[in-house]
Parts: structure tokens; C-alpha cells; sequence
């Protein structure tokens, strides 16, 4: 049986990885990846990690399994990021939170919940959206439809062409949203548009699931949790996918977070209930050493400082690579206008290059960028932003 089974084709994002890798120039870079790089180009380990960490290795007596839905300290912190401390919805426990493998795992309980509790329902992604939701979607059995989001031609939301596809979406379908920093344009909505689509999702009869991966990457953790709390503010039900691979940088450590919120706690509990009869039947429960970490640093005063400011510089150091990347192309002499990328929020933009310039930055200059154009403004760092612009006006 085995013999007959064909190869997979590569992953967008993952298969450019590999082809970076395998690349001899020592002079190589890659923006395609969405991992947070220093300016050293390396993915650091935060030092709030470090401490907190060691605080596990000395105190923790036991590895047996977590509950299903994980670790019930994490569970309550990750509920006060979302919906700030003190916030009516956790006081009512109106939501309900499990630690999953990642907010990829996140996504996927979501989408397997979804196809198990509402068969006819439909998940509505932007356009365009990160690569791996259509795949998620599909892999759980679970139709997907897109709505416009991007214009390429202003680089910003199409509001308008957003808001007319959701007019066209049925009660009972689901809309996923990017909660900040969308991935992979860098543009997010108004907290007047979002209340505005909020607003739309609750007449059409549709609930809205969040990805949240990037809190704190934009312009900060309140800040960046805008969005949602607009929605929060007229939106009675939603499901929430968040991560903390970026802003704790725990990539390999896979911490994420389903949480759901309904309009009492007693339907809180009941989709609880299945949220845990899919996590059973898929993974069973989720490990301990990552979301430990993340509790244990949201749960001490000192470690949160640490962590907020160590977060605080990775957001500053990114923005300041966008402005830098402006600059330094208009100083190369690049006459096309590169400013929107300053506008954007984020690890990632859309850079505008077409598919043969992308070719050639590959096959040329060993610059690594997906082929939708999009970069991750991480992967620039002080040493590799000066060939880069140069390789960019060259094939401009």
C-alpha cells in the first residue's frame, strides 16, 4: 500500500525554509519564515524565559498529564490578556479557555469543533490570509469561502469590499478575522471599522473566530487587543485562537489557546464540553512545560516587567527596521513608494514585488521572500539591510 502513496507537495512557507537552508551563499537572507529575529538575526530566548524556567526546574515535583484543556493557571491569564484584568466576562465566566499545541492546534480544534457542532457552517478568510487556514479548514472537513480585505493598488483595507462580502454571509457561518498584525499584510481595521464589523456579523447571525497570534507586536498588548474588545463590546459569541510563540518567543514550545465565549456560563460550559471531546479524540491533552512558562511569568509582578519590556523592544526594533527599510530604499535611489510599509503593523507586509523580481532575488542574490510578496520585516537586521535594498532596486 505504502509503495503507491505519491509525495506531498512543499509547504509555501516551510519549503522556502528548507531551500534557505540548503543555500551555500554566506550572505543569504530570509524574509519568508515568520519567526522574530535580533539584530544579530537570531531568535533569542527572552530572558523573563530564562528565570522563569529555572523557578520550574527547582519547584515542579511530577510530569503526569495536564487536564484535557491544560494548564487552569495559564487558562486564567490568557483570559486576562484578552479581556483585560477585571474584565465582566471572566467575572460572569462566561468564557472558557483550553491550552492547545500551538495556535495552529488552536485553529484546529476550532475548525474540528465547527464541522462536529454546526456541519453546515461555512468559515469565511480574508484575502489574502495565512497560507496554512485554508489547509486547516480543509484537513477538518470544514468549506471555506474568502471576503476582499487587501488593495493592492492603495496597500491598505478595502473596507469597503470587505463589508459587502460579509453581507453575503449566512447565519450560522463563521468568519475568521486576524485580531492584529494580519498576516501576511501588516493591515488591520479601525477600532471604529471592527466595532462596524462586529456590528455586521451580529445582524447576519454569524459568529467570528479570532486568530490572535501577534498580541503586543503592533503597538502593544492593550493596544493591540483594540480590535477584540471592540468585537467583545457587541458581539455576544465568539471563539478566540491565540499564541505565544511570537511574544514570548516560545516557537518550539508550542503555546496556544482556545478559549470560547458564549452569553452565560452554563453554554460556556456545555461548549466546553465538546471543546474537550475534540481535544480527546485528537492529541488527548496538551504538554506542560510552555504554558507553565507563561503562567509563571504573567503570575509574578517582577517577570511580567521583565517580559513586557523585553516584548517592547522586539515590537520597537521591528518598527524601526520598517522605517529603516523605507529610507535606505529611497536613498538607493528606489523612486517607487515604499511608505505604506511604516503604516503597517507586525512581523510582515506585503512588499509589492512581482513574482519574476521575487525569482530573481532568489536565483541572483540568495533573498528569500514568499511568492506572494509578502516579507517579514524581522528577517531585516542592520547587517543585510543595505544589500538588501541594493538587490531590490536592481531588480526594480
Amino acid at each position: 500500500m505504502l509503495e503507491n502513496v505519491q509525495p506531498a507537495p512543499p509547504d509555501a512557507i516551510l519549503g522556502l525554509t528548507e531551500a534557505f537552508r540548503n543555500d551555500p551563499n554566506p550572505e543569504k537572507i530570509n524574509l519568508g519564515v515568520g519567526v522574530y529575529c535580533d539584530e544579530n538575526g537570531k531568535t533569542p530566548v527572552l530572558g523573563s524565559v530564562k528565570q522563569a524556567e529555572r523557578r520550574i526546574l527547582e519547584t515542579e515535583t511530577a510530569k503526569s498529564y495536564l487536564p484535557i484543556d491544560g494548564n487552569k493557571d495559564y487558562a486564567a491569564r490568557v483570559q486576562a490578556l484578552l479581556f483585560g484584568a477585571g474584565s465582566e466576562i471572566i467575572a460572569a465566566r462566561r468564557a472558557a479557555t483550553s491550552q492547545t499545541p500551538g495556535g495552529t492546534g488552536a485553529l484546529r480544534v476550532a475548525a474540528d469543533f465547527i464541522h462536529k457542532a454546526f456541519p453546515g457552517a461555512t468559515v469565511w478568510l480574508s484575502q489574502p490570509t495565512w497560507p496554512n487556514h485554508p489547509q486547516i479548514l480543509a484537513a477538518a472537513g470544514v468549506p471555506a469561502k474568502s471576503y476582499p480585505y487587501f488593495d493592492p493598488a492603495t496597500n491598505a483595507l478595502d473596507f469597503a469590499a470587505m463589508k459587502a462580502a460579509l453581507q453575503e454571509v449566512s447565519a450560522g457561518d463563521v468568519v475568521l478575522l486576524h485580531g492584529c498584525c494580519h498576516n501576511p499584510s501588516g493591515v488591520d481595521p479601525s477600532p471604529e471599522q471592527w466595532s462596524e464589523i462586529g456590528r455586521l456579523l451580529v445582524e447576519r447571525g454569524a459568529i467570528p473566530l479570532i486568530d490572535f497570534a501577534y498580541q503586543g507586536f503592533g503597538l502593544g498588548l492593550e493596544e493591540d487587543a483594540a480590535g477584540l474588545r471592540a468585537l467583545l463590546a457587541v458581539c455576544p459569541e465568539m471563539l478566540i485562537a491565540s499564541s505565544f510563540s511570537k511574544n514570548f518567543g516560545l516557537y518550539g514550545e508550542r503555546v496556544g489557546a482556545l478559549t470560547v465565549l458564549a452569553q452565560d456560563a452554563e453554554a460556556a460550559a456545555r461548549v466546553q464540553s465538546q471543546i474537550k471531546s475534540v481535544i480527546r479524540a485528537n492529541y488527548s491533552n496538551p504538554p506542560m512545560h510552555g504554558a507553565a512558562i507563561v503562567a509563571t511569568i504573567l503570575g509574578d509582578e517582577a517577570l511580567r516587567e521583565q517580559w513586557e519590556g523585553e516584548l517592547a523592544a522586539m515590537r520597537d526594533r521591528i518598527n524601526g527596521m520598517r522605517r529603516a527599510f523605507v529610507e535606505t530604499l529611497a536613498a538607493k535611489g528606489v523612486s517607487r513608494d515604499f511608505s505604506f510599509i511604516t503604516r503597517q503593523l507586525g512581523m510582515f507586509s506585503f512588499s509589492g514585488l512581482e513574482k519574476e523580481q521575487i525569482e530573481r532575488l532568489r536565483r541572483d542574490y540568495s533573498i528569500y521572500i514568499l511568492g506572494s510578496g509578502r516579507i517579514n520585516v524581522a528577517g531585516i537586521t542592520p547587517s543585510n539591510i543595505d544589500r538588501l535594498c541594493s538587490a531590490i532596486g536592481a531588480v526594480l
